[in-house]
């Protein structure tokens, strides 16, 4: 009971002494000490903010030249794994395997339907504002340049993307497969990391 009354005049005592030397300071210098602190932890804070700014990679769009890989037009949907999009509900044997047999998955290199005949399997696109798409599906209503997106929800679908006529970049073509072991392996590429855990991190907010 002793040591916690002692503590607390302590506490006090030092409350006491610091708000004496600010007054002090503040007579003496005519600096308004509790305005000088907060500018100066103002200032501790601008500066954190920009050290992280200058950290945060830039946007897949910025990072690299697209300008040197084909590009063409496409209209581009999203779709999901769901009833409303493939006919299948989650107890179906096949629900969320595409064509190619791998599943399907929203990450930084994300699977994509399309005209197998325009992009055959394996293809690999780049989709502004969506990120790289691999194409592992098809689709009775996909056909010419249209390319179906790949979204986890409807309410993603609509919420980020809806239905856009978009000029895509072909970063390689496929050679008609694709297995699990290859999209793992892409989205694990040590150099993208950076600008996976940046996108992830947009996408679930």
């Amino acid at each position: 009971m002793n040591r916690t009354k002692n503590w607390i005049k302590r506490l006090t005592m030092t409350c006491l002494f610091l708000l004496a030397l600010s007054v002090t300071v503040q007579s003496i210098t005519g600096i308004d000490f509790t305005s000088f602190i907060k500018k100066i932890f103002q200032l501790e804070s601008h500066a954190a903010a920009s050290q992280l700014a200058s950290e945060t990679p830039p946007p897949l769009e910025e990072a690299f030249d697209w300008s040197k890989y084909p590009k063409t037009t496409v209209i581009a949907t999203g779709y999901t794994a769901g009833y409303e999009s493939t006919g299948k509900n989650e107890s179906h044997p096949e629900y969320g395997i595409t064509y190619s047999g791998v599943k399907v998955k929203r990450d930084l290199y994300s699977t994509v339907a399309a005209d197998l005949s325009v992009f055959p399997i394996g293809t690999i696109l780049f989709i502004p504002e969506y990120g790289y798409g691999v194409v592992a599906d098809k689709g009775g209503a996909i056909k010419g340049n249209k390319v179906d997106l790949y979204y986890e929800t409807v309410e993603d679908v609509y919420t980020n993307w809806g239905k856009r006529e978009v000029d895509v970049y072909i970063i390689e073509q496929g050679n008609g497969k694709l297995t699990e072991a290859q999209l793992q392996a892409l989205n694990e590429n040590k150099s993208m990391q950076v600008f996976r855990q940046q996108y992830i991190s947009s996408e679930r907010k």
